[in-house]
């Protein structure tokens, strides 16, 4: 799959997506270049009369939801009747997510959502999980954090940020380290081991959170129940 064909999979997946919003919802707002497919999307039924508020997960996604028209709430005042999000990889319902170092925000949200649809190009369907997982740490932690990690069998890099000196830092003011523990056979447990650890804010591995998966595909997209 080249990039231009990757990319109309990307619009597939995030319109297919948009098109299950109904009239008046809530909707969790996810980051990432396939999510904001999904904005985009819902910004043009927006502009036709669909009556929805959406909750962003990101700087990023706040700001492309008010330039697509999206009136805005908070996790304070509705809950999301959906969310709408992608991934880094998906295998069967289970996600490693975080290449946008928003993966606390959007857990936070995903979870509080009666449904969340996983948004998703071909390249991200995986049978076993096997990239690195993002780990989102208080910046004091950063040390302890890794010796943990290291710990339990994983290689932690902190993430560099592009075009500026020094690391990444998330909208939360924390660090985020990318932790390669080569194949995940067994998710659910991995993420308890790493949540468990002290000055770990959030990870990227999102267990048994998927109701559906939106996958574009060359003539469409095809969406499959988790």
């Amino acid at each position: 799959m080249d990039a231009d064909e990757r990319e109309a999979a990307k619009r597939r997946a995030g319109e297919s997506a948009a098109a299950s919003v109904e009239d008046g919802m809530v909707v969790g707002l996810g980051t990432g270049s396939t999510a904001a497919q999904a904005i985009r999307a819902l910004g043009r039924r927006v502009d036709v009369g669909l009556d929805i508020r959406g909750i962003p997960t990101s700087f990023r996604a706040r700001k492309l939801a008010r330039e697509a028209g999206i009136p805005l709430t908070s996790l304070d005042e509705a809950t999301p009747d959906v969310a709408i999000d992608g991934a880094d990889q998906v295998a069967g319902g289970d996600l490693v997510k975080g290449g946008g170092a928003a993966h606390a925000r959007e857990k936070v949200v995903d979870a509080a959502a009666d449904r969340f649809l996983v948004v998703v190009d071909p390249t991200k369907e995986v049978e076993t999980l096997d990239c690195a997982v993002p780990v989102e740490v208080l910046p004091d932690a950063r040390t302890t954090v890794a010796a943990a990690v290291r710990d339990q069998g994983g290689e932690p890099t902190l993430r560099a940020a592009q075009r500026k000196d020094g690391p990444v830092v998330t909208d939360n003011g924390n660090l985020v380290l990318d932790c390669d523990f080569g194949t995940i056979p067994n998710p659910g447990r991995r993420s308890a081991d790493i949540a468990a650890v002290p000055g770990v804010v959030e990870h990227g591995l999102f267990v048994g959170l998927a109701d559906e998966i939106h996958v574009g595909r060359r003539s469409g997209a095809e969406v499959r129940d988790v």
